[in-house]
């Protein structure tokens, strides 16, 4: 039988034993602006993000990632930011407290997850849910990326839990 690991939740400081998911507080694009940039020329809440660069303003989601573990009963679940087109991104923002929303969107992911080679602009399809849940992402399947191939192919528990040690640094009973 496996020893469970613990963690300390950075959101609540509270310990947990179930997996965290692996958070990400926004897109890679924000996160190599300066701060005055960050200050003038982007804003950033816990569920959008936008960057305006002149007339071109670049626009993100907070989305969810589900990465199958074959031989757990748990997923790894990631909380990624996706590039939307202005389009979507209006009519996701108009839609963002109707909890009967479903519809799907074409979007790029905008995170560079530990682990893989850029996986920025790997393309994806958004999936609203119901009940006010963050959107679901899917990586597209023909899309050539070991991070594509793993999120199809499933990981094993141990690499699960080695991402989770390298992202947030678990502590072990």
């Amino acid at each position: 039988m496996s020893q469970r690991s613990t963690y300390i939740c950075h959101t609540c400081g509270e310990i947990h034993n179930d997996w965290p998911a692996l958070a990400f507080n926004s897109p890679m694009h924000y996160n190599e602006l300066n701060d005055q940039d960050k200050e003038a020329i982007a804003t950033l809440s816990s569920d959008f993000c936008t960057i305006a660069h002149g007339e071109d303003i670049d626009r993100f989601i907070r989305c969810t990632l589900y990465q199958p573990v074959n031989d757990h009963c748990e997923d790894l679940q990631y909380g990624l930011w996706v590039s939307l087109s202005e389009k979507n991104f209006e009519a996701y923002k108009q839609n963002f407290n109707n909890e009967n929303y479903e519809v799907s969107y074409f979007g790029w992911l905008c995170n560079n997850i530990p682990g893989y080679q850029d996986t920025l602009s790997i393309p994806t399809t958004v999936y609203t849910q119901r009940g006010n849940n963050r959107p679901l992402v899917i990586p597209h399947e023909d899309f050539e990326h070991q991070f594509v191939q793993d999120y199809y192919g499933g990981i094993t528990k141990q690499e699960a839990e080695r991402r989770i040690s390298e992202m947030i640094g678990l502590i072990n009973d």
